[in-house]
């Protein structure tokens, strides 16, 4: 009997002739998050008809290795289990004990008056003559026998699992994790993702990860209006976001020339929509150095003025890729419920400012018009301004 990680996945079950494509960028996002702290050495990945399982490895690691997989994007659900031989010739005696040392860890965590249980029997080994229902009732023994539990078969407080798998080998658990779900990162392309310290931007990374999309970030900033901790501050977001995304390389492109001259030259009140223009055009610039082939915000339409239908159209005429807003159509109240759970959110609101607050107007364009954009910043040397903030970005 050995202490296993049982990985399902979802999605990729409908992929058909593709489908090897996605497990094999499935299987190396499973063993990069794994060994990132703890080497390739740490564990061994092998596979069991539509399973992953993750073994050898030492347990006291059980709980940060269950952590890291439930924030692989392609995971359906997890469990942590017992491998035991199935031993149908002897009337399953391997499973029955594995599910009576699953019964009394249980019972000792239990805080559930009067609780009920169920056992539940997968049988994909078809070899078995044994109805799955009967070999159930026969596992229930175990539980009887090592806890007070009665059985109820709809309102359970714990659902005792055996999996037989045609390898040969059963697996038992009573918990399972809920996966992240999606596809796997790097099914999808690559996208330059424009990341502010905010709160949407990196909830924006998360949802177009989970749809197999792999991240470039471009960050503006403005010294010495905005300091080094803000910068700090965005790098840490790409710390954590990078859990879900995979590793996610961070440009930080010098930004306060390009507002100081939109600012000099260009009436205040289209301070915001002229920047934002510049940030599609640095941002695809770069995208195209790094082979992405979409531009990523985090953009709701209407939550500020520079998100309304004139100002995106006005922003991303300006952009030689697609421009992917997964965040459209959310309310903050779902932003900020995302940036919770992802646990962006803490680093988000620390008060230190990015440069869109810089030379912000009191008054800006809500309905700006495309013509009148362009003559305005036909004042500027766009060229030299665009060229010489790529030429000076740090990559963190």
């Amino acid at each position: 009997m050995k202490r296993v990680i049982l990985i399902r996945y979802g999605e990729i079950f409908l992929k058909g002739k593709n489908r090897s494509y996605f497990e094999s960028l499935l299987i190396k996002n499973i063993v990069d998050a794994l060994s990132a702290d703890f080497g390739a050495d740490a564990f061994k990945l092998s596979r069991s008809q539509g399973r992953y399982v993750v073994e050898d490895y030492d347990e006291a690691l059980e709980g940060e290795l269950l952590d890291r997989l439930c924030k692989v994007f392609g995971i359906y659900s997890i469990s942590a289990a017992y491998k035991v031989d199935t031993d149908f010739e002897n009337e399953f005696a391997a499973v029955k004990e594995a599910i009576a040392l699953l019964a009394r860890r249980v019972e000792e965590d239990n805080t559930i008056k009067n609780a009920t249980f169920r056992v539940t029997v997968k049988r994909a080994d078809k070899r078995i003559p044994i109805p799955s229902f009967e070999i159930a009732a026969k596992l229930a023994v175990p539980v009887f026998e090592n806890t007070p539990f009665k059985v109820d078969l709809k309102r359970f407080d714990y659902d005792f699992e055996a999996d037989i798998r045609e390898s040969g080998y059963t697996y038992v658990y009573c918990d399972s994790l809920r996966g992240a779900g999606g596809l796997p990162v790097g099914c999808s392309n690559r996208g330059m993702l424009l990341l502010s310290g905010g709160i949407d931007s990196p909830v924006a990374a998360y949802m177009m990860a989970k749809r197999g999309m792999k991240l470039v970030a471009v960050h503006f900033a403005s010294p010495p209006y905005t300091s080094e901790r803000a910068k700090q501050k965005v790098k840490e977001l790409r710390d954590i976001v990078e859990a879900y995304t995979t590793p996610m390389k961070l440009y930080v492109v010098p930004f306060t020339e390009i507002q100081l001259a939109i600012h000099e030259k260009c009436p205040s009140e289209y301070m915001i929509t002229i920047m934002r223009r510049f940030m599609m055009r640095i941002a695809t610039l770069l995208a195209k150095e790094n082979r992405c082939e979409a531009i990523v915000t985090g953009e709701s339409l209407g939550q500020v003025a520079s998100q309304t239908v004139e100002s995106m159209t006005s922003t991303e005429s300006c952009a030689g890729l697609p421009i992917f807003r997964p965040l459209i159509a959310f309310d903050k109240d779902e932003t900020v419920e995302i940036a919770k759970r992802i646990g962006t959110y803490e680093t988000s609101i620390q008060p230190f400012e990015d440069c869109c607050t810089v030379f912000l107007p009191k008054n800006p364009a809500i309905h700006p018009k495309l013509e009148k954009v362009a003559e305005l910043e036909s004042a500027l040397d766009i060229d030299a301004l665009v060229q010489k903030a790529v030429d000076g970005a740090e990559v963190l």
